[in-house]
């Protein structure tokens, strides 16, 4: 606690800091059109990186289009002119953020367009990573938004900012949403949007936390007016919590479907154990399980492994199972099992 407390009293602001911190993130008057004519320009560059990564499959270039997405800066902003009480700021910095979210999904969706059928939405790791977002990725981006805050408002540690850029992923998310409305995969649009929600909370919360921590407001020598910056964020507060609520249900849901993934793996390999066929792959979505087989000839009796499964998985279950034979021959089954 001590150790804490000697880091916030040497880092805290100071009226002489407030000036410099400002500019860096508050663009007025004559600085403001070219600040928007970079951010326009980086913000397209890095849509269409992150689009190309997502659809290519391709992580490298992903974390390259984090890196020179602007999009944080703005959100930064917002939650410093909340904790200065400068609300006319933080709404010129808001309306800039959902501009640029706009924007975002606008070019992924219509490079969507222009590349149809390439997208795999079940094998894509670009994709599957940010559709399904759980409790941890809002610990994660809490965390991110807390180390963003600090490195931003200390020039000695601002080199730490394009790692937060990274683990605070905002650009690809949104891209991800495009994508998928292109390809009209709402689920997935849905999965994407809430993992940039969360996000972009985080860096309000802990972001803002941290900044009144360290003291802006009152080195900015601004007295709180009326309830309006606590009531921002009151409701930042209360919509972390309900964001949440389907982050813990979705986390529990891939949690139980790794579970179920392992498990099917598992009898797979005990079924195929006398046999030259091995598992080439499992996914399992819901109740739904699809496993990949490939060896010579023809796979041992479905009806074993479907009871296997059934048995360990219960009757609801509905399996699929696809062998590839060495001749390049597909079987296909299929169970759905009753009550």
């Amino acid at each position: 606690m001590n150790t804490l407390s000697r880091i916030l009293r040497e880092n805290m602001f100071t009226s002489e800091d407030v000036p410099a911190f400002e500019r860096k993130l508050f663009f007025e008057g004559p600085r403001r059109r070219p600040y928007l004519e970079r951010f326009g320009v980086l913000l397209f560059l890095a849509t269409v990186i992150a689009t190309v990564g997502i659809i290519s499959d391709s992580t490298a270039t992903v974390i390259g289009a984090m890196i020179i997405a602007p999009l944080m800066l703005p959100i930064m902003a917002t939650t410093a002119a909340l904790v200065m009480g400068q609300m006319g700021r933080a709404i010129q910095s808001g309306l800039l953020v959902i501009t640029g979210v706009a924007s975002v999904i606008a070019v992924s969706w219509l490079m969507g367009v222009l590349y149809p059928d390439v997208v795999s939405f079940t094998d894509n790791s670009q994709i599957t990573a940010r559709i399904s977002p759980r409790l941890l990725d809002l610990i994660a981006a809490l965390a991110a938004g807390a180390g963003g805050a600090f490195a931003m408002s200390r020039d000695d540690v601002a080199d730490s900012l394009p790692g937060v850029a990274i683990a605070i992923s905002l650009v690809p998310p949104l891209c991800v949403v495009g994508v998928s409305l292109a390809y009209s995969q709402w689920d997935a649009a849905l999965g994407a949007l809430l993992l940039f929600v969360t996000n972009a909370l985080a860096i309000l919360l802990a972001g803002g936390g941290v900044l009144a921590l360290l003291g802006l407001a009152r080195a900015a020598t601004v007295e709180l007016r009326g309830h309006a910056r606590r009531n921002a964020f009151i409701a930042i507060l209360i919509s972390v919590f309900i964001v949440a609520i389907p982050l813990t249900l979705t986390g529990r849901q891939v949690v139980r479907e790794l579970q179920t993934q392992f498990l099917v793996r598992q009898i797979a390999v005990d079924w195929l154990a006398e046999t030259d066929f091995e598992v080439r792959g499992v996914q399992v979505v819901g109740d739904a399980t699809s496993l990949t087989i490939s060896g010579p000839g023809t796979p041992p009796s479905f009806d074993e492994l479907v009871a296997s499964l059934e048995e360990s998985l219960g009757p609801s279950a509905t399996i699929e199972l696809e062998s590839i034979a060495s001749q390049k021959q597909i079987h296909r089954g299929t169970s759905a099992g009753g009550p």
